[in-house]
């Protein structure tokens, strides 16, 4: 199975009807939409924490927690279901997926106890953990061959912009109406997109009982692992920073611009999308490489600059265009590495990514506390030149030349 599953860069995922030369737009853009949800009802609270936590009855670091819990409760879900799910139609995963998280959003609003809070959130999560496995592959799966790379990028890129919208537009919702409103607005949405998925999208069927990979064979299909260890680096570095960017600007005296430099974050995170999504069928392992060196230098300009608005927003700019591509970039290149096998390997990749945002929240806490916030960017820099590394030297299997 290992050298089966080497000889080729581009997935073996049942490819859409050979007369189809067009990307199904409609179709894409309901899998863009799940994944939108799903990052928005992640990071929703974080605007929302002073709120949530008067109603809760709790600290604002406690009810910082219900970001935590999700984010591990879709690292936890993401293999088993998964595979539990394996042989169901696409589509009946998707919308059941999309369904717990708008239920759980509205019970969310509804609650007053920080026990059932955190129950949901934990539940909402295992929803998400049954969406993003799914989203590269039905992606794939639906685009015509040597267009896969830009269907796996316009489905991926709720990531980006619902990381950029989801902080600012709970906060505007809770100064509209309460931070319950943000999470009714939010089911709402969930609910539009179950409609969106119903019409537009293809059933396609899941995968046979018998063509099932193990886990421990598909981690041992040559580049998924140097793969894996990129995009953890990449994504704790990634939550190091987001996670802590208000204590990041106040340490540079620029804690009244956060509105400002999220925005900025979210521009080119959305650029992003549109210039790499165009490229990457055909540059796979320059946009990767490209991706952690822009991403490295603009940690870099942020860890040494002061007093300088004008350098801190173009580290951001910079960071923003770099990660705007990175689910997708890494996606595409697990799919490619593992063909076959590729279906279980996006749940694997989905794990790393989901635990990745975590352990980024965490380790940043350990790290304000022991070592002060300056470490943040130090810390982040070491993890990307790490990543950096692991892809400019994962030439033969994880990131070939011709990817």
């Amino acid at each position: 199975m290992t050298d089966s599953v080497t000889t080729s860069p581009t997935p073996v995922l049942v490819p859409a009807p050979a007369q189809q030369s067009h990307l199904p737009i409609k179709a894409l853009l309901g899998l863009f939409l799940a994944g939108f949800i799903s990052i928005l009802t992640e990071c929703l609270p974080a605007g929302l924490l002073p709120e949530m936590s008067r109603t809760l009855g709790t600290s604002v670091s406690l009810t910082g927690q219900t970001v935590t819990l999700y984010a591990l409760a879709t690292a936890l879900g993401a293999i088993p279901l998964a595979r539990a799910t394996a042989t169901w139609r696409r589509k009946h995963v998707l919308q059941l997926a999309l369904a717990i998280v708008a239920v759980t959003n509205v019970l969310t609003a509804l609650s007053s106890d920080y026990t059932l809070t955190m129950v949901l959130r934990f539940i909402a999560g295992l929803g998400t953990g049954l969406i993003w496995p799914l989203l590269g592959g039905y992606a794939a799966r639906l685009a015509p061959q040597r267009r896969q790379g830009r269907a796996i990028a316009i489905a991926l890129a709720g990531t980006p912009i619902g990381l950029a919208l989801g902080i600012p537009l709970g906060t505007l919702l809770s100064s509209l109406g309460g931070w319950e409103l943000a999470f009714y607005a939010a089911a709402a949405v969930t609910a539009l997109s179950m409609a969106w998925v119903l019409v537009a999208v293809p059933n396609l069927p899941g995968q046979p009982v018998e063509s099932r990979f193990k886990i421990s064979q598909v981690l041992a299909i040559p580049g998924l692992r140097p793969i894996l260890f990129a995009l953890a680096t990449y994504m704790v570095a990634h939550n190091l920073l987001y996670t802590y960017i208000t204590d990041l600007l106040s340490r540079i005296g620029m804690a009244g611009q956060t509105g400002w430099v999220l925005f900025t974050f979210g521009i080119t995170s959305v650029l992003s999308v549109l210039v790499v999504g165009t490229h990457i069928d055909q540059h796979l392992r320059r946009l990767t490489v490209s991706s952690t060196v822009l991403f490295g230098a603009g940690v870099l300009v942020l860890s040494t600059v002061s007093g300088k608005p004008f350098l801190v927003y173009a580290a951001v700019a910079a960071w923003g265009f770099a990660f705007g591509s990175s689910p997708s970039l890494f996606v595409g290149a697990a799919i490619n590495a593992t063909r076959d096998a590729a279906d279980v390997a996006q749940s694997i990749t989905i794990t790393v990514f989901s635990a990745s945002i975590a352990v980024g929240s965490f380790l940043g806490g350990l790290l304000i506390a022991g070592l002060g916030t300056a470490s943040l960017t130090w810390v982040a820099l070491a993890l990307l030149i790490a990543a950096a590394v692991t892809v400019i030297g994962g030439r033969q299997y994880a990131f070939p030349p011709n990817g």
